[in-house]
């Protein structure tokens, strides 16, 4: 299609809530969108500069665009969510889960059984989930048995064949976990007010069952009943211990999704608790990859609809860490504090376990996609032109001015490349003056380099402030690389970065993965120096009298010290005290030194 039909397509778009569609040139849906003002949101990618470069692709792919016109939001997120598990949108966010999930499924029988299941039939059977691991299921089912005598057997119970005793009792009626229903021995209505108190614990309201229980318990004490009321009483304390560990807030915050969000450059963590009477009944942590570089607040809209769909939850307020947009029918709450915010930072550190989980997976399983994630983290973080995936180091050592030397290190996507580390012997600058020695390294390094044709890095890091950062600026002005590589300075007290030119330093979070890399930096290059200029101060601290003698090799000083132990004792030694050791001719010239007339 031509230009000029996509604008008369944009200009007669309507200013109500719907979705958008859009199309490239073989009519293939490449986006789905949801907006407020489906005009407004259209134009916007038309007249807005996109700073993430697949945004531009996607609008220059743009030949054709459908809309579809809704009552309100709330139904827009729907339809938005269920276009893109429908279509697959290139450019869209896909929220795919290939899991089944488990159900406790209380049956639609005259005798309800109540077990687990991963297949849902519409027969009239109540199905409560579903439940994000089989490990709560089964915890759940281990707590209602203990409770409650169900059975367990798939017999059709019905009136006329109980009463004709057509089923006898099994070995579950012997050990005390059925009441014989099969047999007549438990009544209908018995047998359902037992359900029905399951079904408000697979609710999360134990209230009811506590009660009933306190009400059996003092009726056996009243009469004498003492090992039935000990009976209840263990009943009653398997429950009690289990709703002080599932309850984590007040027990009036009741039928209350929570919603958070942990990003970064490439993906994003949504977090999903859902809270009964106080505790968490279920709880989910969904993976989404950005496709456009989304905002969490549009990726959290997206998760909350899609993630209240697959878990079939219908509670009327969530509590979210900001304001999102889902229609009027529900509320949404943003905590500030007590129990509310303390249940949002608890989804939130959710959240970035989860992250840290599968950051170390990655980490393991697939070290491109870690570095690359890194790279983009970095480069965001340090505000650079490009990823820093060639990253150098330089740190001075000296003692007092003595033995000055530099070193080098260099990190390659994220990682030390030993081989390519560097040691300077400071050669120019005389006493102790850091700024001149980080002056002359930076000059030599890349003087070098450029003389090699060798790859420049993309980020120098001057471990130092302001001074250190100066001195190595005039070496690359000299070189004229000023525009060519970034370059930041460290200091070592609060872990300020300084940029050049810029007064302001810039404050990393303390547990950012890119701080953790340049101090990772810093001290592998103070690491390197330090050895090298420990082994340059052993070789002048090892020099002795001894080696100014003609003749006397460094063997021969190995020998005779090994010996006698210090200088002293070998100038007094005699000549064939010497000789034993050394041998006639370099023992005479030994003794001859020490003993000139």
């Amino acid at each position: 299609m031509s230009e000029t039909t996509l604008e008369i397509q944009i200009k007669t778009l309507p200013h109500q809530p719907g979705v958008y569609q859009y199309f490239d040139a073989d009519e293939n849906l490449i986006y789905v969108g949801k907006a407020k003002d489906i005009k407004k949101r259209v134009s916007s990618y038309f007249t807005k500069h996109h700073e993430n470069g697949k945004t531009r692709i996607l609008v220059l792919k743009i030949k054709s665009v459908k809309h579809i016109v809704v009552e309100t939001e709330s139904d827009a997120l729907l339809l938005e969510n269920n276009l893109i598990k429908k279509y697959k949108p290139r450019y869209n966010v896909l929220l795919k889960d290939d899991k089944s999930y488990p159900w406790i499924c209380v049956k639609n029988e005259r005798f309800p059984r109540v077990f687990p299941t991963r297949r849902v039939i519409k027969d009239g059977s109540e199905y409560f989930g579903p439940y994000t691991s089989m490990k709560t299921v089964k915890t759940l089912l281990g707590l209602i048995k203990g409770l409650y005598q169900l059975r367990t057997c798939n017999y059709n119970l019905t009136e006329e064949k109980v009463e004709t005793g057509k089923f006898k009792v099994c070995l579950e009626y012997h050990l005390g976990n059925c009441k014989g229903a099969c047999e007549g021995l438990e009544t209908e209505d018995q047998y359902h007010s037992n359900v029905a108190a399951i079904r408000e614990i697979l609710k999360g309201n134990f209230k009811d069952s506590l009660l009933q229980f306190r009400k059996q318990m003092k009726t056996f004490a009243e009469n004498m009943q003492f090992e039935d009321a000990q009976k209840v009483k263990e009943k009653l304390d398997i429950l009690e211990n289990y709703q002080a560990k599932s309850t984590v807030v007040n027990p009036k915050i009741s039928n209350v999704d929570v919603f958070s969000i942990v990003s970064d450059e490439s993906y994003a963590y949504i977090n999903f608790l859902q809270l009964s009477y106080g505790s968490i009944i279920r709880s989910h942590t969904l993976e989404i990859k950005k496709k456009l570089g989304e905002s969490d607040i549009k990726l959290l809209e997206l998760a909350i609809t899609e993630i209240r769909q697959r878990f079939h939850s219908n509670s009327k307020e969530i509590y979210v860490p900001f304001r999102v947009d889902l229609g009027d029918n529900i509320k949404i709450t943003v905590p500030k504090l007590g129990d509310k915010k303390s249940i949002i930072d608890l989804s939130v550190r959710n959240a970035k376990y989860y992250r840290m989980d599968k950051m170390k997976q990655i980490k393991i399983t697939d070290p491109d996609r870690h570095a690359n994630r890194i790279m983009a983290q970095m480069k965001a973080d340090l505000r650079l032109p490009e990823e820093p995936r060639h990253i150098e180091c330089f740190d001075n050592s000296n003692i007092q001015g003595t033995n000055p030397v530099a070193a080098c290190v260099v990190f390659k996507n994220g990682k030390p490349s030993k081989r390519d580390y560097r040691h300077f012997n400071i050669k120019t600058v005389v006493g102790p003056d850091d700024f001149a020695s980080m002056e002359e390294v930076v000059l030599r390094r890349y003087k070098r380099l450029l003389k090699e044709a060798q790859p420049l890095p993309q980020l120098i890091i001057i471990d130092g402030g302001k001074g250190q950062l100066s001195s190595a600026l005039k070496s690359l002005d000299l070189l004229g690389l000023r525009k060519k590589i970034a370059i930041i300075g460290i200091a070592k007290r609060l872990e300020e970065l300084f940029y050049p030119d810029d007064p302001i330093p810039l404050y990393l979070d303390k547990k950012s993965e890119t701080l953790k890399i340049i101090q990772q930096l810093r001290n592998e290059a103070h690491r390197f120096g330090i050895e090298h200029h420990r082994n340059r101060r052993s070789k002048v601290a090892l020099k002795t009298e001894l080696e100014n003698i003609p003749g006397v090799g460094e063997q021969t000083i190995v020998d005779l010290m090994k010996t006698f132990k210090t200088v002293k004792r070998i100038a007094n030694a005699k000549l064939d005290e010497l000789e034993a050791v050394v041998g006639f001719s370099r023992a005479n010239k030994v003794y001859n030194y020490y003993h000139k007339e």
